[in-house]
């Protein structure tokens, strides 16, 4: 679904914040010219590490990062996204104020998380989200200055005879800021 939201014939580095072991930038390997797996996790940074390697690719690093802990990173990326993330972090303007911050202008940012639930979808003591509004989530994502905010359905998670359907978020960031 990202995929198709990334402009043709240029040659992007990304941002996968919350990568985990790389299951989405894997997917987008072939589609960005440069792409950063961020996460917390040195476990999940050293499977990404190891899958990097066996694949090659020379245009994919890691980095740890903790941007709820941490000031902001000196780089800045075209693109920015995350898979069943957003739903951890416990302040969400915040972390898309953060992501604004990180992307050059023209920049897009992908989120791929669940749309509001009963809190079912854990099945231990969660702290975080149970899933998003749209319209909420649009309106954080405009504060924190992103235009042209719109949303999709690209999959649903069938468990325990529930539907978790997984919103993405696709918005952008002003080519020029007054």
């Amino acid at each position: 679904a990202i995929r198709k939201y990334l402009p043709a014939k240029r040659a992007l580095r990304a941002l996968e914040y919350g990568a985990g072991t790389g299951l989405l930038s894997f997917a987008l390997i072939d589609d960005l010219a440069a792409i950063t797996l961020a996460d917390v996790s040195d476990g999940m940074l050293t499977v990404a590490r190891e899958k990097i390697s066996d694949r090659a690719a020379a245009h994919m690093d890691v980095l740890k990062l903790d941007l709820t802990q941490e000031p902001l990173p000196s780089e800045r990326w075209d693109v920015i996204y995350s898979l069943m993330t957003l739903h951890h972090i416990p302040d969400t303007a915040d972390i898309l104020r953060r992501w604004y911050a990180l992307l050059n202008p023209g920049g897009r940012l992908f989120i791929c998380d669940l749309d509001k639930e009963d809190g079912s979808f854990h099945r231990y003591d969660f702290q975080g989200h149970y899933g998003f509004e749209r319209d909420v989530l649009a309106n954080l994502a405009a504060q924190a200055g992103f235009r042209r905010v719109s949303f999709e359905t690209p999959y649903t998670i069938h468990r325990d005879d529930k539907n978790y359907p997984l919103f993405l978020l696709i918005a952008e960031k002003e080519i020029s800021e007054e």
